[in-house]
């Protein structure tokens, strides 16, 4: 009897675009040509779809206002994970490894603490890669900026930005 369900449920079901009814992938989709999905990147890299006159997101967090102001770090914290709630999900984790990962680079000796900052860079690369998580973005640029300064206020502020962060993103 649950055969019988689970069959007619298939038979209801359109099938997939670019699949005929129940069969293997097409070669080269609908038109005949190469197949390309939402993410994938035309001849020069650049992505379809993209309209090249808006801004591709967020203005940059300036760090000298970081650390000059605290309430502007709140700001930009609460802005932070507000995209993160839009764009992105399950980042928590993510976010509280992270975190772990800045508080151990900000205690490092400081004649390694630049090269903490720099591997910690390529760290949260490979997560937003790995993860898809668009919304970490600018806070990997703003990341290059205090490595690039190698300043411990610098350092102190991104930490604590961090924190807000995952502090509102509970």
């Amino acid at each position: 009897m649950p055969q019988e369900q689970e069959q007619r449920n298939r038979e209801s079901r359109p099938p997939r675009e670019g699949r005929g009814p129940g069969g293997p992938p097409r070669e080269g989709g609908e038109r005949g040509g190469p197949s390309h999905g939402p993410g994938d990147r035309g001849e020069r890299g650049e992505r379809r779809g993209f309209d090249r006159g808006r801004p591709e997101g967020p203005p940059e967090i300036e760090l000298e206002k970081l650390i000059g102001d605290s309430l502007y770090l709140d700001n930009q914290a609460h802005a932070m994970v507000s995209r993160i709630r839009d764009m992105d999900s399950g980042t928590k984790s993510q976010l509280r490894r992270l975190y772990s990962a800045v508080r151990r680079a900000v205690r490092a000796p400081e004649s390694e603490r630049q090269h903490e900052f720099v591997m910690l860079r390529a760290r949260l690369a490979y997560t937003i890669a790995r993860h898809g998580l668009r919304s970490l973005d600018q806070l990997e640029r703003l990341l290059l900026q205090v490595t690039r300064k190698n300043d411990i206020r610098g350092y102190e502020r991104f930490k604590d930005l961090f924190e807000a962060i995952v502090a509102y993103n509970e």
